[in-house]
């Protein structure tokens, strides 16, 4: 039944978005998102995201959508940085591994670009945070209910078959979408919403230590540490830290806390030794192959991983790293178009957050930090976890590139090419 139900409502989503592409758009995310066709099992394996796309851009192109359509900083990197993967795809050195990696990459990247595009008002803007925030936010709940039944004896992990369902990918999105559900909760006017969406973020912070997930925990500190240097209130917040730390910490199994307790001994735990050998072998795989490196994945392949370091070969699983898995998929080309996407994207939301122009609202200043924070907590826990391909960053990423438009931070001639 449940299944009839997911094909009925999806056909209806996609009528209304053949009149307005924007619908298609946000089922696109809330299907990214949710992956709700992993529940009705009648409908899993039909390529409805598949669907879902096609209708969606054909809307797109056939409608006043795509004569918006405008280059600006942020654009034009996530257009170059999907040039340079074709290119390494096309130089991979197995092409058949890499081309399903490259295939989906592409696809997020297409998202991406359409989101950049099509958020121009705050309505939309908001309506794809609101996909975004209610997604991991249930999904959080449940992970954060489930911590409490098992009296956290078990890992929380994400919906499987998904780039979520590994328990630290699954700790470290939740991470980082916690300052939009801050954002979220500041724009908001009703109180029982407010208690709600701040339940949400309790919940989440639940899941969070729930999954046991060492580098989610450092996303989380970091998450913290923000609000303790931007509070002018230290003292008081830090009572409040330890006043809501200690019963949680207590409430965790040993296991956990023991866990927990080798951050500071990283050079002698196995598994952080093992991340350690994996970013050497895509650093060598990228100085063997310094333009273009080896292809998306193709790390993982113990043949390849030999080539250059047959030592480590055999430990070869992932990069663990979202910044040395580019390195040794597109080689340093690949990475530098990498870091200068992510780069531009904290520039122009600092130049919102500081601008004094009037047509810069409170809310598109509060989005603005609120996306520095949460980019900032991606990029530390990425560090350890091999995330390129998740499109959550990304999407705010995007946001941040129509929110650049919306408060005219970037100016657009005729042509449609931004300049300052």
């Amino acid at each position: 039944m449940r299944d009839l139900v997911l094909v009925i409502f999806v056909l209806g989503c996609l009528g209304v978005s053949l009149r307005y592409p924007f619908a298609g758009l946000i089922t696109w995310a809330w299907f990214t998102i949710l992956t709700p066709h992993q529940m009705a099992y009648g409908t899993f394996g039909i390529p409805l995201n598949l669907l879902i796309a096609g209708v969606t851009i054909f809307a797109v192109i056939y409608s006043r959508e795509a004569q918006k359509f405008r280059f600006e900083p942020i654009t034009i990197l996530l257009l170059l940085f999907l040039g340079w993967q074709t290119v390494a795809q096309q130089m991979s050195l197995l092409p058949e591994n890499s081309g399903e990696f490259y295939s989906r990459f592409t696809k997020t990247i297409i998202f991406i670009l359409l989101c950049a595009q099509m958020a121009t008002t705050k309505l939309r803007f908001h309506a794809m945070i609101w996909i975004m925030a209610g997604g991991f936010g249930l999904y959080a709940a449940k992970g954060a209910l489930f911590t409490l039944v098992t009296l956290g004896q078990y890992r929380v992990h994400g919906l499987a078959n998904t780039i979520l369902e590994d328990n630290n990918h699954f700790g470290i999105a939740i991470a980082t979408m916690l300052p939009i559900m801050v954002y979220l909760y500041r724009q908001l006017s009703q109180p029982l919403m407010r208690y709600g969406m701040l339940g949400v973020i309790f919940l989440s912070v639940l899941a969070v230590i729930g999954t046991h997930s060492r580098g989610a925990l450092v996303a989380l500190l970091v998450f913290a540490g923000f609000y303790w240097w931007r509070s002018r209130h230290k003292v008081g917040l830090s009572v409040l830290g330890l006043v809501l730390a200690i019963p949680a910490i207590r409430f965790m199994p040993e296991k956990w806390i023991e866990r927990m307790k080798t951050i500071g001994e990283a050079s002698e735990d196995a598994s952080f030794q093992g991340r350690v050998d994996a970013w050497i072998i895509n650093y060598r795989l990228a100085q063997d192959h310094p333009y273009t490196g080896v292809g998306l994945r193709n790390s993982y392949i113990e043949d390849i991983a030999a080539i250059s370091d047959p030592e480590r070969a055999p430990f070869a699983r992932a990069a663990h790293s979202i910044y040395f898995e580019i390195l040794g998929g597109s080689g340093f080309v690949g990475l530098a178009i990498f870091l200068a996407l992510i780069g531009c994207a904290f520039f122009q939301a600092y130049r919102i957050t500081k601008s004094k122009s009037p047509s810069v609202t409170l809310w598109q200043r509060d989005y603005a930090h609120y996306s520095i924070i949460a980019l900032t907590i991606f990029c530390v826990g990425g560090a350890s976890t091999s995330m390129e391909m998740w499109d959550g960053y990304l999407i705010l990423i995007a946001l941040i590139a129509a929110l650049s438009r919306q408060a005219l931070i970037v100016k657009v001639d005729r042509r449609g090419f931004a300049f300052r």
